[in-house]
């Protein structure tokens, strides 16, 4: 059995989105399963989180949820084919679990979660509480608006050092594990 590297991965559950998004997720999920790096996700079988675990696992590669009881009891809501699926009973919890599993962080398109969850990773980096590498898939200019939020914080005075500095941005999915830096697995 092949060695695999764990990437925990942040993006949306909602399936009222654009295409390209959908593309993305499953490009990204493909290239998880050919380098054998292991899917780190909320367990979701809906919107991006499902598109990418479905891919992983049409490719030969290993996903693990990591989802509250709470959303597995919402008919649907859980991706049951998981390699491994984690339980938790808080939002907390799961964050953490989600958290210690990753080798690094990637942040797809998404809403409010997955734009806290990518901060948290950022500000904790930023704090020194770990060095791993935090990617961000611009998918069309996605999070543009945040990257010159960014802009504005630093030149404000918010922030003595840009954000980015803390993270990589890329465009296309195929770009995601070389900015990651995992190494050999």
């Amino acid at each position: 059995m092949a060695s695999y590297r764990s990437v925990t991965v942040y993006c949306s559950s909602s399936n009222s989105i654009d295409r390209s998004y959908v593309e993305a997720a499953k490009k990204l999920g493909t290239c998880f399963a050919k380098s054998h790096v292991q899917l780190i996700n909320g367990g979701g079988s809906v919107g991006l989180m499902g598109e990418m675990a479905r891919s992983v696992h049409d490719h030969g590669g290993r996903v693990v949820g990591v989802i509250p009881v709470a959303l597995k009891e919402i008919e649907g809501r859980a991706y049951d084919a998981s390699d491994e699926l984690i339980l938790t009973e808080t939002m907390r919890e799961r964050k953490g679990i989600m958290y210690d599993r990753g080798d690094g962080y990637v942040a797809l398109a998404g809403g409010y979660g997955t734009l806290e969850e990518f901060l948290e990773v950022l500000t904790l980096r930023k704090l020194g509480y770990h060095n791993k590498s935090i990617v961000l898939l611009n998918t069309n200019g996605f999070y543009d608006q945040l990257l010159s939020f960014f802009d504005h914080m630093t030149h404000a005075g918010f922030s003595p050092e840009h954000a980015t500095q803390y993270f990589t941005t890329v465009s296309e999915p195929e770009d995601v594990l070389p900015a990651l830096e995992l190494g050999e697995s």
